[in-house]
This record gives C-alpha cells, structure tokens and sequence, in this order.
C-alpha cells in the first residue's frame, strides 16, 4: 500500500471515529454509503437508518472511541481497515463500554473514502499476527 492511501484511510477511521462521537446522524452520514452496515455479535446486521435511528433518538450515544489500527489492505476503489476499538457512551440511559476488534471496509466514492461495512468482534486477547498498522499488500 502506498504512504498516501495510509494516511487516507486512518483519516477517514479518524473522521468516522469523531462523528459517531458527536452523536450527529449528519456527521456519522458523511462517513459511510447510504447502503452501510453494522455488524454485531449481539444483533447481526444493522442498516444505516437502523443504528442512525437509535443516535438521533439519544437512544445510543457514544462518549469516547478510540482505535488502534492493525492492518489496511488497499485493492484499489475498496480497502479494508482492521483495529481495535475502545469506546463508551450510554444505550437506553445505561452505561457501555466496548472493547472490540473491528474491520472496517471503505469504498472510494468521488474520490474520498465512505465506509461500506463495519464488522465487530469481541476482543478476547491480543493479535497474534503482528504489531499496529502491520499491513500486507
């Protein structure tokens, strides 16, 4: 992968990461496809309007999210990102917190990066397959 699609592809993690911490459907909208999806361990496939719906209600708010990043992979228009994520918020007024591997997958659209995708996974240990932004073309 080359320097500038690196550093393209953690500035739309960081976009994304920053506008679902604005709890601001608006924001979040301009980091994703209309078609996006949400995939979770608890619930499976979530469309766009689905988990938009819960932070516009205040149902979902997000107070914090990091993430370390593990591996990009650029195939072209499509490129996948895969890291570690913490964060926190509230869901229906209880406090959450996560810790979770996540791979996001990011189609270029006009010539910015949307996220198509997101899966997650529960973070049961540290990577085995080497070290943060490791990436194999």
């Amino acid at each position: 992968m080359n320097d500038d699609s690196q550093v393209q592809l953690e500035a739309a993690e960081q976009a994304f990461n920053a506008a679902m911490v604005s709890n601001d459907p608006d924001e979040i909208r301009k980091c994703i496809t209309d078609d996006w999806v949400l995939v979770t361990p608890e619930s499976g496939p979530l469309p766009a309007e689905k988990m938009l719906g819960l932070i516009a209600s205040g149902s979902l708010t997000h107070d914090t999210m990091t993430k370390t990043i593990y591996h990009t992979h650029d195939l072209g228009d499509v490129a996948t990102v895969t890291g570690r994520c913490q964060n926190s918020g509230r869901f229906q007024g209880a406090p959450i917190t996560a810790d979770k591997w996540v791979t996001d997958v990011y189609r270029r659209v006009d010539g910015e990066w949307r996220c198509v995708l997101t899966h997650l996974a529960p973070a049961l240990g540290e990577p085995d397959g080497g070290s943060p932004a490791d990436d194999d073309e």
